[in-house]
């Protein structure tokens, strides 16, 4: 293995007081197994259910390529139903995946699948997010633009996650006005020549399997690979701590407007740029 992986620690169903003690006050992760049980999701949802639900959803589709500068911010790269995508998840390895998919809003029934977690942190209901992917498809590696609190859980299937602490974005060769690091980093197999920096990165690691629940606290970087098609909700709420607050707004309101700007000004070489100072950035912090 490239890294020297952390195993994230793994805890049995949490109280309110258990959670915020032990893991968000000190903005710690865990992932924890029987703590949705008596949602009806863990037994209705998986693909023969949202095929009967969700069928006839328009949904957004990724795939492994690189940021294209003629898309914004997020833009998927193409569209089909629920039905025709979950169809492709079920005959073979695909790296077709569903990104920041509001579900819930098409199928206002299936909120009544699940329970809002009482753990202390006041969830932001009206962005219940899904995410899916199929055989070997991987989420490149990221923290999310609004510095959110996020408690997810997965189903149907298995995937590895793999996140790494905020204190170490100084060494993950970050993209300047992204939420992004370098994208020619292959962070299964990272070439360590090219970016030394990552030598110092220690991530923690976990496979998250149905039913379970990964808290990643705000400004964690992560980074998923689907071992079997599956698909995952995401519940989060705002950031704790001002300074993230402050952040998480900027880039909301402020600096995606502008990249997606500078992408339509300047093209392929905003790219460029972004990608040369990420790699000088980080490497002069090396030799200081």
């Amino acid at each position: 293995m490239p890294f020297e992986y952390i195993e994230i620690e793994r805890v049995e169903k949490l109280t309110k007081e258990e959670f915020i003690k032990n893991y968000y006050k000190p903005q710690k992760p865990v992932v924890v197994t029987n703590q949705i049980e008596d949602w009806p999701a863990f037994t209705k949802w998986n693909f023969d259910f949202l095929r009967e639900v969700a069928g006839d959803k328009t949904v957004p589709l990724y795939d492994s390529r690189k940021t294209d500068y003629t898309k914004k911010v997020n833009e998927p790269d193409f569209t089909m139903t629920m039905s025709e995508y979950i169809d492709i998840l079920e005959k073979g390895p695909t790296d077709l995946r569903i990104f920041l998919y509001n579900l819930m809003k098409d199928v206002p029934s299936m909120k009544e699948d699940m329970k809002w977690p009482d753990l202390g942190p006041r969830l932001l209901k009206s962005l219940p997010l899904v995410f899916f992917g199929g055989e070997g498809a991987k989420v490149f590696i990221h923290y999310d633009i609004d510095f959110p609190n996020l408690f997810h859980f997965h189903f149907q299937g298995e995937k590895q996650c793999i996140i790494i602490d905020p204190k170490e974005t100084k060494y993950m060769y970050r993209l300047p006005y992204s939420w992004l690091c370098h994208e020619d980093i292959d962070f299964e197999n990272p070439d360590f020549d090219k970016f030394p920096a990552l030598k110092h990165v220690k991530p923690y690691i976990t496979n998250l399997k149905h039913g379970e629940m990964l808290y990643m606290p705000e400004g964690w970087w992560h980074y998923m690979k689907y071992l079997t098609p599956g698909f995952s909700l995401s519940l989060r709420s705002l950031a704790s701590k001002p300074s993230n607050l402050f952040k998480g707004f900027a880039n909301v309101a402020i600096i995606r407007h502008y990249d997606n700007w500078m992408r339509k000004r300047k093209g392929q070489a905003w790219l460029d740029y972004k990608d040369e100072e990420a790699i000088r950035r980080t490497n002069a912090l090396l030799t200081k």
